[in-house]
């Protein structure tokens, strides 16, 4: 599982020009999923977005109130564009795969008490994010 994980002061998406999923100050966090993940990645991956100290005074998302994550899938950290022109996407893992697992990702955070909004698994997404730093980091479990 693979995660870019950004601090924002307000994080949006949209589908079909209807907001699905807003938050404050907190998390964006673009999920990729590939063949061999399975629970384990999802909870690992979870609790690193719950407790990495990313958020202003050195905190997490878990011990600040009003924080929240914004999970969005994103197939496309897995795209391969070495060779050629046209990326190929064959190390993302199919949707029956995959989206089971984000959802997972999401219930493993609220678990832990984090406010978690997301987009919609295989939308035509657009997301609005203000960057607060700008920080940025990849996760792989």
């Amino acid at each position: 599982m693979r995660v870019v994980l950004q601090r924002v002061t307000s994080a949006s998406v949209s589908v079909d020009d209807v907001v699905v999923g807003r938050i404050e100050t907190g998390l964006l966090a673009l999920v990729g999923v590939t063949h061999t993940d399975t629970s384990a990645d999802a909870e690992f991956i979870a609790r690193k977005i719950a407790d990495l100290r990313l958020l202003r005074g050195e905190a997490s998302v878990a011990d600040t109130t009003g924080a929240g994550v914004l999970v969005i899938s994103q197939f496309t950290l897995y795209g391969e564009g070495r060779k050629g022109r046209r990326p190929t996407w064959s190390a993302a893992a199919p949707g029956p795969v995959a989206e089971p697992l984000v959802r997972e990702v999401a219930d493993q955070l609220r678990q832990r008490a984090v406010t978690v909004e997301m987009g919609v698994f295989g939308a035509d997404m657009q997301i609005t994010a203000a960057n607060d730093g700008p920080v940025t980091l990849i996760l792989e479990s």
